[in-house]
């Protein structure tokens, strides 16, 4: 139903301040009903009682000759003056005087009929309304708050009080009753006052989450758009980052991914330019021999030579495809790194024995430097010589003519490091954070690097976060670099024992 997070935020403010108000009006006037109930039935009772007190003394001096009824009668003017005297005092109130029949003999106070207490409106001789009649009655529940079954227009709140002079018979009642009307009324002004003091709170407050949810959306929109822009491949759109809050941190982070598919895109870039020179260079090459050798134009002493270089450079094609298919495979997950113990040491003389013609073209000397004769690691042994290749292969293109490289291996902190070392152009402060990032090349010229793919680095630093190791470069510009990863120390793997029987 709602598109956007500001109307789904705004409504849902809405609807919480809406029902704080409705619990809060609930709460508020249900305590206000019950104290201002409570007070006006204390005061009732009170004066029902001071009533029935002094008719009481009243009743007991005169002589028993003289009927309830007739006292009543003879001191109408004095009990009016009294009810009068009590009602300036005390809540706005009606009061009647029965006898023990329910006979109505006397009705007074802020209303001078007895249209509260009777069934009907015939004056002073009037019958009390059986329902009150019944709790006048009553010792223990003298209280009753009704509107005598739909007879008046609004509840009333009666207390009773029965008269009995000096111990004797109860000879009569004494009945005083208030209306909820002065009650409704302060109930609807505080109701109202709530309403009128919501309603200013609630514009202040929506002012207020306007600007605050304002600040949390732009961000957002900001957001949607630029990865609009990403998805349409422009990734130059950037998102202002203001404060140091979530939303801040988000949108740098955002910012950052921005500018990591960017360099991405640009690697990616470079990649398919490096690949497709790579590819379309030794192809030509090939074709073009081949071509010569069908045509006749290569003479055929000289075709053993060209096969030479047909051979070098279908091998160079079919060392790229292995990168291509080993990063594939790893990124795919289908390259699965088995553990075992073995001599790394050893691995490192294999690989500069394999190495040996490419070192001997650029008079290199090796050396290799390790703590012990046999060094034993717990690793995939191929990844390993993979990644150790790798550096090597590194090392001799870009080592100065009649230089030296070094491998060593030592260890320390229970760990194995393995690392290459050589003389030459070395590596920039710039590209040196990059190097190990897929399709990434410093030789950006080709210069020094015309076989190369830029995926030898990544592919090592792919297979050691396998292993859960580290690898890492070193370098000075112009003078030197080095290459550093970890392994696991392995134990020397125990020869199995044979025994033969002739």
């Amino acid at each position: 139903m709602f598109k956007s997070v500001f109307l789904k935020y705004i409504t849902a403010f809405i609807l919480i301040n809406l029902g704080s108000f409705l619990i809060m009006s609930s709460v508020i006037t249900s305590l206000v009903n019950g104290y201002s109930t409570n007070v006006k039935i204390n005061v009732l009772t009170n004066v029902t009682t001071l009533f029935a007190e002094h008719v009481k003394i009243g009743v007991a001096e005169k002589s028993k000759a003289v009927s309830f009824e007739n006292y009543v009668a003879e001191h109408k003017e004095e009990l009016d003056n009294f009810i009068d005297t009590i009602n300036v005092n005390t809540y706005s109130f009606s009061i009647i005087i029965a006898d023990k029949n329910g006979k109505t003999l006397l009705s007074g106070g802020h209303s001078k009929d007895d249209e509260p207490f009777t069934v009907d409106s015939k004056g002073v001789a009037s019958t009390m309304d059986p329902e009150l009649f019944r709790v006048a009655q009553d010792e223990d529940n003298n209280k009753l708050i009704s509107d005598l079954n739909g007879r008046l227009k609004t509840k009333y709140i009666y207390c009773s009080s029965k008269i009995t002079p000096l111990g004797s018979e109860t000879v009569g009642y004494i009945v005083a009753c208030t209306s909820n009307t002065g009650l409704n009324n302060l109930l609807h002004t505080l109701l109202k006052t709530i309403i009128m003091s919501t309603l200013w709170i609630m514009l202040a407050l929506l002012i207020v989450v306007y600007f605050i949810t304002e600040r949390l959306v732009s961000p957002i929109r900001e957001m949607s758009r630029a990865a609009k822009e990403y998805a349409s491949g422009r990734f130059d759109a950037r998102v202002t980052v203001k404060g140091n809050d979530e939303i801040a941190e988000l949108g740098t982070a955002f910012n950052n991914m921005a500018s990591s598919l960017s360099s991405h895109e640009e690697m990616r870039r470079l990649f398919l330019a490096n690949v497709s020179h790579d590819l379309r260079t030794p192809m030509t090459t090939i074709s073009g021999f081949i071509d010569g050798m069908l045509d006749g134009a290569i003479p055929e002493d000289q075709r053993d030579y060209y096969l030479g270089v047909v051979a070098s450079e279908t091998r160079r094609l079919s060392r790229l495809v292995s990168s291509l298919l080993s990063i594939t495979q790893i990124q795919a997950g289908e390259r699965k790194f088995v553990k075992q113990s073995f001599d790394v040491c050893e691995t490192c003389r294999e690989i500069i024995i394999s190495s040996e013609q490419r070192i001997n073209d650029k008079n290199l000397s090796v050396s290799l430097d390790c703590d012990a004769d046999n060094m034993y690691v717990s690793a995939d042994k191929d990844a390993v010589h993979q990644i150790i290749y790798n550096l090597v292969d590194n090392a001799v293109k870009f080592s100065r003519n009649g230089t030296e490289f070094t491998i060593s291996v030592r260890e320390e902190d229970n760990k194995t490091y393995v690392s290459v070392f050589n003389y030459g152009e070395g590596i920039s402060e710039e590209d040196l954070p990059h190097v190990f990032e897929r399709f990434y090349k410093t030789d950006k010229s080709r210069g020094l690097d015309k076989s190369g793919s830029g995926l030898g680095l990544y592919i090592a630093q792919t297979i050691c976060e396998a292993h859960g190791e580290k690898i890492f470069a070193e370098s000075k510009q112009g003078e030197w670099c080095k290459f550093t990863f970890t392994l696991e120390k392995g134990d020397k793997p125990k020869r199995k024992s044979t025994d033969q029987h002739n």
